[in-house]
Formats: structure tokens, sequence, C-alpha cells
């Protein structure tokens, strides 16, 4: 997928970036780069999109993006509300293998580094009991310069590659097919309008006219560009907040939450909770409270 393109400046003397950055709200439009990108995040919640995926993101999350991964850390809305200077903070690490990075990479001791880039090109989130030797790493990378900072990458490479459980990949769909900017801008808009209005009865035809096209035109062209229908990526983006309002303890019963997260039937959302987790709303809770009181 083409998306808006952006192009990490590279300072001549680097060839690893380390941004650390605090802002209201985390970028909110749907973007690609040609860098792979380690994220942190340090304060700020809401929901990354991965290629044709969603997940929650807190602080304290760690996220592997590939290169060319179409993807959007889209804040809660109660950021956009405030809109405090400071509200969100991160740390990303830009780095590109096939760029100043290829005569690295191609070293015998780093080509299983270069393998495992490869085989993640999807991204994954790091496992909790690896995030903090992860996030020391990107901590030293980031307050070193120089060879030393170099020196912190290879590390970085090697804890990454050293993770020991499973990962499963951010994105599911494989290799979205090319589009133009112009396109990828207007999913980055439909994207966000869904993500705004799922709490209302939204519909097909109320998507469809906020994209400028007809009702069948949008539905081809959605499945076509995210490989999602609008229905299932319109339940993933109710069922994501529900999980978070579900481990936020914000309200007093399931059926509130169905409700506001747009759902007109307790029985519909049980059934779309199932499909889309895996579990039943009540058993997604008690296995969160009960991974908690393990720490």
């Amino acid at each position: 997928m083409k998306v808006l393109q952006f192009t990490i400046p590279v300072p001549h003397d680097k060839s690893v970036i380390a941004d650390q950055f605090s802002l209201p709200y985390f970028y909110p439009y749907l973007h690609r780069h040609k860098e792979a990108q380690i994220t942190w995040i340090q304060c700020g919640e809401g929901t990354l999109i991965a290629g044709n995926n969603m997940h929650q993101f807190a602080p304290g999350d760690v996220f592997l993006l590939g290169a060319n991964l179409p993807h959007l850390f889209k804040s809660d809305p109660v950021y956009f509300n405030n809109e405090a200077e400071d509200a969100i903070s991160a740390l990303s690490i830009f780095f590109n293998p096939e760029g100043i990075l290829d005569a690295l990479f191609e070293l015998p001791e780093m080509r299983t580094y270069k393998v495992f880039i490869q085989q993640h090109q999807q991204g994954f989130k790091v496992p909790v009991a690896d995030a903090e030797g992860i996030i020391a790493i990107m901590t030293a990378l980031r307050d070193t310069a120089s060879a030393d900072q170099l020196v912190q990458f290879i590390q970085l490479m090697k804890g990454l590659s050293s993770i020991d459980e499973e990962v499963q990949p951010l994105s599911s769909y494989g290799k979205l097919p090319g589009i133009t900017e112009n396109e990828g801008i207007r999913i980055g808009n439909i994207y966000n309008y869904i993500m705004q209005s799922y709490t209302e009865a939204i519909t097909l035809d109320d998507v469809a006219k906020a994209a400028f096209m007809t009702s069948e035109s949008f539905c081809r062209y959605f499945k076509k560009h995210t490989g999602n229908t609008f229905v299932t990526f319109l339940n993933e983006v109710r069922i994501n907040e529900a999980c978070k309002l579900l481990t936020g303890n914000k309200f007093e019963s399931i059926s509130a939450v169905a409700y506001h997260c747009g759902f007109k039937s307790i029985t519909n959302f049980n059934r779309v909770f199932r499909s889309v987790t895996g579990n039943s709303p009540r058993g997604y809770m008690d296995n969160y409270n009960g991974k908690i009181g393990e720490r």
C-alpha cells in the first residue's frame, strides 16, 4: 500500500536515528517509510493500526514495525480534547537495513539479524517479559553517539532476535496492493471517520458518503486496499475500544460497555466479541485480571 510516504531525515553522520518526542497526541494519519521502526510507548494510550490489523497500545509497550508497513498510532479521543503539550511521549529508533546499513547487515556475523528483520516485515509487539531489556538498550542508544550508538544498535538487534516467546505479526494481510498517495490519504481519512463515529449507528451508506463514493464502489475499494470489509473493520474498532473499557473498570456492566461501543444488542456484542478475540467479554476480563495478579 502506498500511503503517505515519509522520508525520515537522516543526518550525514548517522546511520541509526533515535527520535525522542513529546506531543499532544500521536501523528493521526496512516503513513509508511522505508526505514524499519522500533517504538517504545512511554506515555499515552490508543490504537495501533498496522497493515490491516489493529492493536491496543499503552505505556511500556514496544513495537517493531517493518520497513514500508503502513501504520498509524491513533491516540484515544481524550488526547484530542485536551491537547496538552506533552500528553504523549515515545522513543522511536529508525533504521534502513537496505540503505546505508546494507553493508553492515551483509557481514557474516550480522546476516542472522538481517534474516530476522526480513522474517518480521509485518512487525510484532515485544513480549512483556522482554520489553524491559529492549527498553534499556533503546535508552542507551538514545543517550550515546558516534560509534557507541552503532554498538548499541547491534545490541538491540541481538536483543530482539533473542526473544524466545513466539510473537504474532501485527498485520496478517501480507503485501497490500500499491495505490497512489491521494488514495492513501483517502483511506487514512476513512479510518479516522470510522474511529471517530463508531459509537453511533454508523452505516455503510454513511461512510461511503464521507468517502464521496457509492456504497458498491466503496465496498470494493475498501476491501481491495485494506484486506477488510467495512463491517469487519468497524467491528474490530468497536471491540478494540470495548477491551479497553472492560479492563479499565470505567463502566458498571458489560452491557453498558456494549451500548457505549455502538452495539444495540448484548447478544450481538457477545457474538462479535468472541469472533474478534476468541473469548467472551467475561472470559477476557478474567484472563486480564489473572495476568495482572501474576505480576
